[in-house]
């Protein structure tokens, strides 16, 4: 029952860590073309940081699991754009649009969600497992 416990909990943790990554491609797509008054203060992209988990401390590739260790801002600089008529305009008259690529999020999110579901697929199957077993000893 230990190793049953341990699958759900390695799907489990997967999951948490590709929903931690779904989050942050969102948050990077609601933040594409948004503008600030100054590079500084303009939107960067979010990653998260993974981070292999072993049971026990133990370094036993079988009993590995995953989770998000940190996110970081990605270190990219902002497009500048004249835009003189914006309220966030510097004394220039320039905006700064955060430097996200809706492309690379949207590639990003469909690898997460398809991850994610893999995991489901996996606890879903040992569920139904599970409950075969129980059933034949009815039978």
């Amino acid at each position: 029952m230990s190793d049953i416990k341990n699958v759900f909990d390695i799907a489990g943790r997967s999951m948490a860590a590709q929903m931690v990554r779904l989050n942050t491609v969102a948050s990077n797509i609601a933040n594409a073309e948004a503008r600030a008054g100054s590079a500084e203060d303009a939107y960067r992209p979010l990653r998260p940081v993974f981070q292999t988990v072993f049971e026990d401390g133990m370094r036993n590739a079988e009993k590995a699991s995953v989770e998000v260790r940190d996110v970081i801002s990605l270190n990219r600089e902002p497009q500048r754009v004249h835009e003189p008529g914006h309220p966030l305009a510097d004394e220039e008259g320039f905006v700064y649009i955060s430097p996200v690529d809706v492309n690379e999020e949207m590639v990003d999110m469909i690898e997460a969600s398809r991850q994610y579901q893999n995991n489901l697929e996996v606890v879903t199957t040992l569920r139904t497992l599970m409950m075969r077993t129980v059933n034949m000893g009815k039978s």
